[in-house]
């Protein structure tokens, strides 16, 4: 009986564990992981990597090849299930291709916000930088839709997914045939690029109360 009182007793006295975080990625093949083995696609391996620095978060993969913003926009309703805790929003890479005008992708992305807002989930814009070969008015115009966006969100901004790609020393080793799709070591650098600020994120929504580093 004492031993039991004195187990109580320790047991009472550990440090809560972090609360669990279900976030989810609302995206284009890019989050899906196109072309790639299950667990080597972004969400995988982000979610493996906030893990393996302290945060206790689920990703929930709610990437479809193919979908533009309006695609986004169509499902984020039901993307935002009771269990999600938070929500990055990773769109416009296919609008980009499709050379939609930036007031659309603005508009559409403006309503997947306004989704997440009005069912009290913090969101996280990731955007993807338009080339200089759209032409320099379409490509302020495009780049500019996730800056004013965040600010008038205010919700953290990473400008591109693929930075971390177009600094490294050989791009294209990073990619798939295709020339669009990172391969699972591009991944790999899209992660290593854009986990910090992920894990800021997911820290704000409770997921490191027993502590996360980024070392």
């Amino acid at each position: 009986m004492l031993a039991r009182m004195i187990g109580i007793t320790l047991l009472s006295a550990l440090p809560a564990a972090a609360e669990p975080v279900t976030v989810a990625a609302l995206g284009d093949s890019l989050t899906q992981g196109y072309g790639l083995p299950q667990q080597e696609g972004l969400v995988p391996q982000l979610q493996a990597w906030l893990r393996e620095r302290g945060a206790e978060v689920t990703l929930v993969n709610a990437g479809v090849s193919g979908d533009t913003t309006a695609g986004g926009l169509s499902r984020v309703d039901w993307t935002l299930t009771p269990e999600v805790g938070g929500m990055i929003v990773a769109l416009g890479g296919n609008d980009l291709l499709r050379g939609i005008d930036p007031a659309v992708s603005r508009k559409n992305l403006s309503g997947i916000l306004d989704a997440a807002r009005k069912a009290e989930v913090p969101a996280m814009l990731i955007g993807i930088g338009a080339p200089a070969n759209y032409g320099a008015e379409f490509q302020t115009a495009f780049n500019g839709v996730y800056t004013d966006l965040a600010q008038s969100y205010e919700v953290p901004l990473i400008p591109s997914m693929l930075d971390a790609i177009v600094a490294a020393r050989d791009p294209l080793s990073l990619m798939q045939p295709d020339g669009i799709h990172p391969n699972a070591e591009g991944v790999r650098v899209i992660v290593e690029g854009i986990g910090p600020q992920v894990l800021q994120f997911v820290a704000a929504l409770g997921a490191c109360e027993q502590g996360c580093t980024d070392g």
